[in-house]
């Protein structure tokens, strides 16, 4: 099936239109922009740059993809957009290019969902499955891993790392890295416990479960700094899962480590 273009729409020669594709009243498509099998424009949509959309993904109106970065270091250079498959971008987000500086890419993965004016910045990293609700607010260069959950009107600093399936609260500013599984909430952005439901949800097993629990325990109360902490849950577990949250506590990181209360 060939692509769908409505005539008030506006494709710039050059742009890689795939079959199937449906690009809505009063849409703009860039030059450099590559639309796969299925992408759907609804209408009024801006995609421009070096932005590249997988199939099956659908943008609703007024959303500007592939702009520019916030960022006045930035200079014109040539730096690229990645959206995956099957994500849904809904009215006003807002997703910008990377900078040199940060590696030159800004990343999203599939099957996430962008409320009504989300917005991603330069050079930040999103995985799989990411839930970003209304007026939700990614910062430049953050990495956000599969399955996080953000809250409406949340804000992520610029550089902060949020491990696979935390949640974060609406109306919260989050400064620091956020551990995999947590539960952040607060004005100020404090590591509360861990996301229980969505544990359950996502069919961990109890032992696992419990694991995580009394690894959040020993990481809260136990002796020594954070990161001492964590080194001797490394010794100790056998559980992937706190395995998981030991590595990303000891990996590279920009940012300080929210700790729990």
């Amino acid at each position: 099936m060939s692509a769908t273009i409505h005539p008030s729409a506006f494709v710039e020669e050059g742009a890689k239109i795939a079959d199937g594709v449906k690009i809505g009243p009063f849409c703009t498509v860039g030059a450099n922009v590559t639309l796969a099998a299925g992408v759907e424009l609804k209408s009024h949509v801006v995609v421009t740059g070096q932005t590249t959309i997988g199939e099956d993904t659908v943008i609703f109106p007024f959303a500007v993809i592939g702009e520019i970065p916030q960022d006045l270091k930035f200079d014109g250079e040539e730096t690229r957009l990645e959206i995956g498959s099957r994500n849904r971008i809904r009215e006003g987000v807002t997703m910008n290019t990377g900078t040199t500086g940060g590696g030159g890419l800004t990343k999203v993965g599939d099957d996430c969902l962008f409320m009504t004016g989300a917005h991603v910045g330069h050079d930040a990293i999103v995985g799989n499955g990411v839930i970003m609700a209304n007026q939700a607010a990614l910062a430049g260069h953050c990495i956000i891993e599969d399955k996080v959950i953000i809250g409406g009107l949340a804000g992520i600093h610029q550089f902060v790392r949020i491990g696979r399936g935390a949640i974060i609260g609406a109306v919260t500013m989050v400064t620091n890295d956020v551990i995999p599984y947590g539960l952040v909430q607060a004005p100020r952005g404090e590591l509360d416990g861990l996301n229980y439901v969505g544990l359950k949800r996502a069919g961990v097993a109890r032992s696992d479960i419990t694991a995580l629990r009394a690894a959040y325990q020993m990481l809260r109360q136990g002796d020594g700094a954070f990161q001492d902490r964590a080194r001797r849950l490394s010794e100790e577990t056998d559980s992937d899962y706190v395995r998981e949250v030991v590595d990303f506590i000891l990996g590279d990181s920009d940012r300080s480590y929210l700790a729990p209360r």
